[in-house]
């Protein structure tokens, strides 16, 4: 019995190192340096971060988009205040290419803004309205009412070209933390045209 507990507590820790190996940080900052292999993000707390890139990294830069062309059956991700009558209202919503389709799916706090939230959904149903839209969304534990003014930023994303990941370029990214304290990015997003990657 005791050895039996032994090997449960060794198994636990071995997970638990696992779990810690594979911790995912998102880095949001300016591009200070690209080298070979490794960019050096100045981030937007101030802080250093080095990121390595994976040998199958790509880059997707941001494009900006309206309320107007959100459909039906786009797959999407809102970041939104709650309002006091049960429905959302908007502050970034992104539509995901539809390769992306399911990423994250559900409704959960959002960390960026405090007492936010971020719905990843179907767009079942859009009603353009001259102050917006009012959007149904739903995932596969419920749905959600957003509703998108004239100040929300909408956005999408499109790939883009490895050499556009350069210099001064803002970028966002959720990489892997190494032991050595750098990071392992798979999938940047960058600005482009004034347009800045999402939060």
């Amino acid at each position: 019995m005791k050895r039996f507990g032994l090997a449960v507590l060794a198994l636990a820790l071995s997970v638990g190192l696992a779990a810690g190996q594979t911790s995912s940080t998102r880095i949001r900052g300016s591009v200070e340096k690209v080298e070979n292999d490794v960019v050096t993000v100045k981030t937007t707390r101030g802080e250093t971060a080095l990121l390595k890139l994976a040998p199958n990294y790509s880059v997707s830069a941001v494009v900006k988009k309206t309320a107007a062309d959100i459909k039906p059956g786009d797959f999407i991700g809102a970041g939104a205040k709650p309002q006091a009558d049960g429905t959302l209202q908007g502050i970034q919503i992104v539509i995901f290419p539809e390769a992306q389709r399911g990423t994250g799916e559900g409704h959960r706090d959002w960390s960026v803004l405090p007492e936010s939230t971020m719905t990843n959904a179907t767009v079942a149903q859009s009603v353009s309205a001259t102050n917006g839209a009012s959007i149904t969304l739903k995932y596969k534990d419920g749905e959600k009412q957003l509703m998108i003014g004239p100040d929300a930023n909408v956005i999408t994303t499109e790939p883009a070209a490895k050499e556009e990941l350069k210099v001064g370029v803002e970028l966002v990214t959720t990489a892997t933390k190494n032991e050595d304290g750098s990071y392992t990015a798979v999938r940047l997003t960058i600005g482009r045209n004034g347009v800045a990657p999402p939060l």
